[in-house]
C-alpha cells in the first residue's frame, strides 16, 4: 500500500464501519464487538473495529448468536465483513454457521476535491436532481429493465429519503433532452452522519447509453455537490465492472468488501 491508500483506509475504518443514517421501522443495538440492525429490508451487523478481538469457540458462539437473533424474527441478515478483518478465519466460520457469501466488491475511496471535475453530461442527457415520487418511480423502472428484475420499491426509498434528509442525500437522474425525456440512468449520495465521509450508490444505465461518459458524469456533479458541503472523502463499493471505471477517475482501492448473508429457512 501507498501512504495515501494506508492514511485512507485508515479514515475508512474510523468512520464508515457503523450502520449509517438510521432509517423509520429500524432498531439498532451493540452485542460485544458487533453492532446490529433489524426491521428494514433485512439486518445488518457490522463490527466497528477491523479485529472483532475473538478467536476460535468464542467467535463461533458470537456468530451463533446473531444468527438465532435474527432466526427467531424470521428475519434475513447481512453480517459485512472487510478484506482486511480479524481474525482471517472469520469468513470460513461464517459459512459454517450457514451464511452465504455475496459477490466480493472492491471499497473505492476518493478525495471529493480530486472527483469534483467539470465533466459535463453527454450531449443530448441533462442531469438532474430529483426527490419527489413521480421521478423516482421512473429510476425504480429503469433500473428494473436493467436487472430484469423488480425493483419498483426503490421509488419510495429514494423519495423517503430524499425528503428526510435534503442536505445529506442526493439523487440525480440522466435523462435524454428531448420532448418526453427518458431516464437512462440514475445516482445517489448519501453523506455519513458526523463524517467527512459520504457513499456513492447507484449509476446503473441502460445498455444502448452505456460507454458514453454518462457514469463518468453523474460521479463530477456528486463530487461537486459534496465538495460544496464540506464533504471530503467519496466511497464505493464497487463491482467488478465499476471499479476499473473509478480507479481511472482517480479513486483508490483500499480494502475488498464481502456480504454473508443468512436467509430464514422456508416454510
Amino acid at each position: 500500500m501507498t501512504d495515501l491508500t494506508t492514511a485512507l483506509l485508515a479514515a475508512y475504518d474510523e468512520h464508515m464501519r457503523g450502520l449509517g443514517a438510521a432509517r423509520d421501522g429500524e432498531t439498532r443495538q451493540s452485542d460485544g464487538p458487533l453492532l446490529r440492525t433489524y426491521g428494514g429490508f433485512r439486518g445488518f451487523i457490522t463490527s466497528p473495529t477491523a479485529d472483532i478481538g475473538l478467536r476460535g469457540a468464542e467467535l463461533d458462539e458470537l456468530i451463533t448468536r446473531q444468527r438465532d437473533f435474527f432466526a427467531a424474527r424470521g428475519e434475513a441478515v447481512e453480517w459485512k465483513t472487510r478484506g482486511h478483518d480479524l481474525p482471517a478465519d472469520l469468513p470460513e466460520r461464517l459459512t459454517a454457521a450457514g451464511f452465504a457469501a455475496e459477490a466480493p466488491e472492491t471499497v473505492l475511496i476518493g478525495l471529493a476535491a480530486e472527483l469534483a471535475t467539470a465533466t459535463p453530461a453527454p450531449e443530448g442527457i441533462v442531469l438532474r436532481r430529483v426527490s419527489a415520487l413521480a421521478d423516482t418511480r421512473r429510476i425504480a423502472a429503469m433500473e428494473s429493465e436493467v436487472w430484469g428484475e423488480d425493483w419498483s420499491w426503490l421509488a419510495a426509498d429514494l423519495a423517503d429519503r430524499a425528503a428526510a434528509d435534503p442536505d445529506g442525500f442526493l439523487v440525480v437522474v440522466a435523462e435524454t433532452d428531448t420532448r418526453t425525456p427518458e431516464v437512462v440512468s440514475a445516482a445517489w449520495l448519501v453523506r455519513n452522519p458526523g463524517t467527512e465521509f459520504a457513499g456513492l450508490w447507484g449509476g446503473s444505465t441502460l445498455a444502448a447509453w452505456r460507454g458514453r461518459g454518462i457514469y463518468r458524469s453523474l460521479v463530477a456533479h456528486r463530487a461537486r455537490w459534496a465538495l460544496d458541503r464540506g464533504i471530503r472523502y467519496l466511497q464505493v463499493d464497487a463491482s467488478p465492472d465499476s471499479a476499473p471505471i473509478l480507479r481511472r477517475l482517480g479513486m483508490h482501492a483500499v480494502t475488498t468488501t464481502t456480504p454473508y448473508v443468512w436467509t430464514p429457512p422456508a416454510s
